[in-house]
């Protein structure tokens, strides 16, 4: 018998705040200028969802320790000033979170700098805060499910009862590992085909979200 949903575990980028289309935009930018020349597709594939150390072994893999750690730089830098000048949270979200009343927190692959910009420039941070928990508190980041037995966990929470909304591949991953149920955004850069899988519910619309998660 499946268990009534007791916690919703949010992603941050690309789930509460619409950050990634720029950052996919950004990665495309670096590539292009020091030397993996690579494709938005190709950026989601790679690097979306993911936390600092799977994206760095990549980089460093593919050019060198120097080049890795100058393209992380630029990266950090570069989404900030970015951020700065204007960031929204993901359409249909402020009317999602409005209609929850299930315990909420967020888990993410970012740092906690970075979430509390993102969630602060958005104002998100005070809905939060309290209940961020970030991919550095754990040994192993997405796909892996640490980060949300992690988060359950410090919640008081089993993860049979928890649910996950993620918006990438790794994410939707790391949840079934999990155990938990998952859901799937599709709105953005990443096709609904990579987030699909048993457990997960696939959806569009950030305001479905309350009834989707009542089962409706």
């Amino acid at each position: 018998m499946i268990k009534p949903i007791e916690l919703v575990i949010f992603d941050c980028d690309g789930v509460l705040v619409d950050s990634e289309r720029l950052a996919v935009r950004l990665q495309v930018q670096l590539g292009a200028e020091l030397g993996w020349p690579l494709t938005a597709d190709e950026v989601v594939e790679r690097f979306i969802g993911r936390a600092k150390e799977s994206i760095v072994e990549q980089l460093t893999e593919r050019l060198g320790a120097r080049t890795a750690g100058l393209w992380w730089k630029q990266l950090i830098e570069r989404h900030r000033d970015a951020v700065d000048l204007g960031l929204d949270p993901v359409e249909g979200l402020p009317e999602a979170l409005a209609a929850i009343t299930l315990p909420t927190c967020v888990a993410s692959s970012g740092s906690h700098a970075k979430m509390r910009h993102t969630l602060g420039r958005t104002g998100l941070y005070g809905h939060f805060e309290g209940r961020i928990y970030s991919a550095s508190e754990v040994t192993r980041g997405k796909p892996a499910p640490d980060l949300f037995l992690y988060a359950a966990r410090r919640m008081g929470f089993d993860p049979d009862v928890c649910a996950v909304v993620e918006d990438s591949g790794p994410g939707v991953r790391a949840a079934r590992a999990a155990g938990m149920r998952a859901f799937g955004y599709c709105g953005g850069p990443t096709p609904a085909g990579r987030l699909e899988g048993p457990g997960t519910v696939v959806f569009d619309d950030m305001r479905r979200l309350p009834e989707l998660l009542a089962g409706r």
